[in-house]
């Protein structure tokens, strides 16, 4: 048989505009979504919040990545010292707040993956598809780096999370320029909400219900957020059931993430035949253990504060890095106009040489570290010799010194 042109135009049209009846089931059932609280003004609400923590743990994660790699226009002052400890635990905490978050504004939204025909408006849902998956890799990628778990990461975490943070921003940026006339349009206007799903036939949603949706999931935010911020601010240790780091715990009062047996040095850090080498401008300093204590010894107190979110305050005794540089006849101009490449007795490890700037190199603060909390530095802290400066992320805060290289940058 065959069917008449204008019979298949018509069934053609019909196709475009429902689905065939062999698909209405699923999630192509008219009734399929009849939760009557997903509306645009709920959508918009929740984007807006979303927007805004993506935004702060976008700025505060490239705030941390520029501080760790800088490039030659930064600079990153070495005030105030608990700096870098505040926006990264603020970058953690919002992390961890826009998990509720996210998982409200899908949600409210995913009905609309099923609208038919399934290729309408193809661009702008390829455009949010890009934007949920780069979210979610931040969200899974910054939960293993706050647990410290980088088996299920075959990559390196660092690189891979600022990279997929610009992707997240790239796309929220489209997202937002996309749909900031229907955002508008939904906060603004009095009328009734026009609902995401497809349900039909449901009573009218009163907004006092879809507030108390935002209300629950701000609660999660809240506490999520003061569960884990515990192992930022000391106060809230308590009751941050969640931390996966306690800032007390470990030796001498504070966490270890590398140990020295894990890091390969343990031998050579307890060798008695140990000497720091510092070398610049000319010269070059051989200093044992004793020599080191022998010079004037400075007391700092100065946070700890790692990338992963937790950070804790150790009192450090030690030799100023500056008279170090005295040493070699460094002068004023040379320090703030200078630098600090300091080496661990690690062979192998992205992290182990790290640069002190002028601003640090400079610092009355800035110590070769060798006691903690009055005692000498436990192996794991590294012994014999370490670095600390102020306003400085701990993975910089390089352990088991050998060496001090200091160059000036007039």
């Amino acid at each position: 048989m065959v069917r008449h042109p204008d019979g298949r135009l018509k069934h053609a049209l019909t196709w475009l505009n429902a689905p065939p009846d062999r698909l209405r089931r699923g999630p192509f059932r008219p009734d399929a979504f009849p939760s009557a609280l997903r509306s645009t003004r709920l959508t918009s609400q929740l984007g807006i919040a979303l927007g805004v923590a993506f935004l702060v743990c976008f700025l505060t994660g490239l705030i941390s990545h520029l501080v760790q790699h800088p490039p030659r226009w930064f600079w990153w002052p070495s005030e105030p010292a608990g700096l870098y400890r505040f926006t990264q635990g603020l970058h953690v905490a919002t992390g961890l707040a826009t998990v509720p978050l996210l998982g409200a504004k899908l949600w409210s939204v995913y009905p609309r993956l099923f609208t038919w025909p399934p290729l309408k408006h193809a661009a702008e849902r390829l455009s949010v598809v890009v934007l949920v998956a780069a979210a979610l890799f931040q969200l899974v990628s910054g939960l293993l780096n706050v647990a410290h778990e980088y088996r299920p990461m075959p990559f390196f975490f660092t690189t891979a999370h600022y990279w997929a943070g610009w992707l997240v921003i790239g796309a929220l940026l489209v997202h937002v320029g996309v749909q900031l006339p229907v955002v508008r349009e939904a906060l603004r206007s009095r009328a009734p909400r026009v609902r995401l799903s497809r349900g039909h036939g449901a009573p009218p949603v009163p907004d006092a219900d879809r507030r108390q949706l935002l209300l629950t999931v701000g609660a999660a935010a809240g506490v999520i957020t003061v569960a884990t911020l515990g192992q930022t601010v000391r106060p809230l240790a308590a009751i941050s059931a969640l931390a996966p780091r306690r800032p007390g715990t470990g030796p001498q009062g504070l966490p270890v993430n590398r140990t020295a047996a894990a890091a390969g040095v343990r031998d050579a850090a307890l060798d008695p035949g140990y000497r720091l080498t510092v070398t610049g401008f000319g010269r070059t300093v051989e200093l044992s253990l004793a020599d080191l204590a022998a010079l004037p010894q400075h007391t700092t107190v100065l946070p700890i504060a790692c990338v992963e979110g937790w950070s804790a305050v150790g009192t450090w005794s030690g030799v100023r890095l500056r008279d170090l540089a005295g040493l070699l006849g460094a002068d004023e101009a040379d320090l703030t106009g200078g630098e600090a490449e300091v080496e661990s007795l690690q062979t192998a490890g992205r992290y182990r040489t790290s640069t002190v700037a002028g601003p640090h190199l400079a610092d009355d603060r800035t110590l070769i570290a060798l006691r903690l909390g009055g005692e000498p530095l436990a192996v794991d802290h590294g012994y014999p010799a370490r670095l600390i400066a102020p306003n400085r992320p701990g993975v910089m805060q390089t352990k088991w010194l050998t060496r001090v290289t200091i160059r000036s940058l007039r």
